[in-house]
């Protein structure tokens, strides 16, 4: 069981790791390829959702968004009229099968009812309308997702039966790989060896039509432990289909790659095909150690390191350091609380026999308390943690995640077992790095 950290003198965050609602809602909707999103809001809130289509790397040209643009006389006014035209305009414009109506703060502080006005412009618009209040109030990124997936409900449509030996992939994005998209296609592409179809994901590149059928797969496959959860729920629910593998962590590392493919096999009935998976993926990773890389795996034998991430990369991890590098989980710092997040690290920890302190929804002040108290010699995390780590006086980070500094060119997989080499190979050139500058400070001061 893990020992959970609380600091009585941060009631409130500070330094937050994790963007607003907003940002979480704008990346379900720009996930979904033919739909246009209207935001109630001043003019800076367009940059927030902008970087929830960087998200999903769509560029300009394809994004179809439209700004009310508030001002101060708006918000003591009031702006109804200005949201009615904006709806308008943008349905004339962008021409889709439905459209996002997103309140912001700003709406939320003049008590805009974007469900009446949206009620109200039904008629008037060709796009169906789907209101969502989506203000910072309302929580962090990882609340907003569950908010647009909530209002993606609506548009999936029941009855049609089932399509055998099918699933919907659910919340991709809610991942802190920088190249979360690799960990996508690892999925798709061992899903189809195994003769599983994708329905659809929910959402990336979806279309309208797709996330119509999604209620037809005969399961769905939550890809986070931050978000989407409530939603894959309502599915079961609403839909007969049934959540899988959700009480796993993520395929990171050899034994949990093993045992996410095992339940997968086990679901479906291909466990033969599953074994060739683990069979070929081991042998891969390990033959590449061997030549490569096996040499180094005892220099972080003991190590003690502090993992700083978010749920789905944090509990995946935790094994793979633990287990397959031989080093020692002192600190784990997670972006997310989600109660389903702490039950399945209980239970993961329990199993490996550790118990690490834990701080949940973890800010920057937070990391950085903990870290000062924590006595560890690495960190693993982002370019936010390293940071924090220099400050502190650790030498040794690992920057895996985002938001990183590492320029990028080739999407990286994490998931899987390619993706272990990946993380390997970033961890060992950090490590290489952290004492190549130690020795060349070293150089520096004896020419002095």
């Amino acid at each position: 069981m893990y020992d959970e950290l609380t600091y009585d003198d941060c009631r409130y965050s500070r330094d937050p790791l994790t963007a607003c609602a907003l940002e979480g809602v704008a990346s379900i909707v720009a996930g979904i390829a033919d739909v246009s999103l209207v935001i109630h809001s001043p003019q800076g809130c367009a940059a927030t959702v902008a970087a929830a289509y960087d998200r999903h790397e769509i560029d300009f040209t394809r994004r179809k968004v439209g700004c009310t643009r508030l001002f101060e006389t708006d918000i003591v006014m009031g702006a109804s009229a200005k949201l009615k035209d904006m709806i308008r305009e943008a349905d004339r414009v962008f021409n889709t099968g439905a459209m996002f109506v997103v309140g912001t703060c700003a709406a939320d502080i003049i008590g805009e009812d974007i469900d009446g006005v949206c009620r109200e412009m039904q008629p008037q618009v060709g796009a169906r309308l789907i209101p969502i209040v989506a203000g910072g109030f309302r929580g962090n990124s990882y609340e907003g997702m569950d908010l647009g997936f909530k209002a993606l409900l609506p548009l999936i449509k029941k009855g049609g039966g089932k399509i055998a030996t099918s699933v919907n992939i659910i919340a991709p994005q809610a991942n802190s790989n920088p190249t979360w998209w690799a960990d996508l296609k690892w999925v798709i592409k061992t899903l189809n060896f195994l003769g599983i179809g994708i329905q659809a994901v929910l959402p990336h590149e979806t279309s309208l039509q797709e996330l119509e059928k999604a209620g037809q797969a005969t399961a769905n496959i939550l890809l986070s432990h931050d978000a989407g959860y409530a939603f894959a729920l309502q599915m079961q629910e609403l839909f007969g289909i049934p959540l899988i593998l959700s009480d796993l962590p993520l395929p990171v590392g050899l034994k949990n790659t093993a045992r996410w493919l095992r339940a997968l096999g086990s679901y479906f009935g291909v466990e033969r095909s599953v074994e060739q998976v683990i069979g070929e993926g081991e042998e891969a990773v390990i033959g590449t150690l061997r030549r490569r890389a096996l040499m180094i795996i005892p220099r972080y034998r003991n190590c003690r390191i502090a993992v700083s991430a978010d749920a789905t990369m944090g509990i995946g991890l935790i094994r793979m350091l633990f287990e397959e590098l031989e080093m020692i989980p002192a600190l784990l710092l997670l972006r997310s609380g989600a109660f389903q997040s702490r039950e399945i690290l209980g239970r993961e920890l329990d199993s490996l026999g550790i118990s690490p302190p834990v701080v949940f929804s973890a800010d920057g002040y937070q990391i950085g308390r903990a870290l000062q108290d924590a006595g560890v010699d690495a960190v693993l995390g982002s370019a936010w943690e390293r940071y924090i780590a220099e400050s502190t006086g650790i030498k040794i980070a690992f920057d895996v995640l985002i938001p990183t500094n590492k320029d990028i060119y080739v999407d990286r997989s994490y998931f899987g077992y390619e993706g272990m080499l990946n993380i390997m190979e970033t961890i060992a050139n950090d490590w290489e790095m952290a004492f190549r500058s130690k020795k060349i400070a070293v150089q520096k001061q004896a020419c002095q």
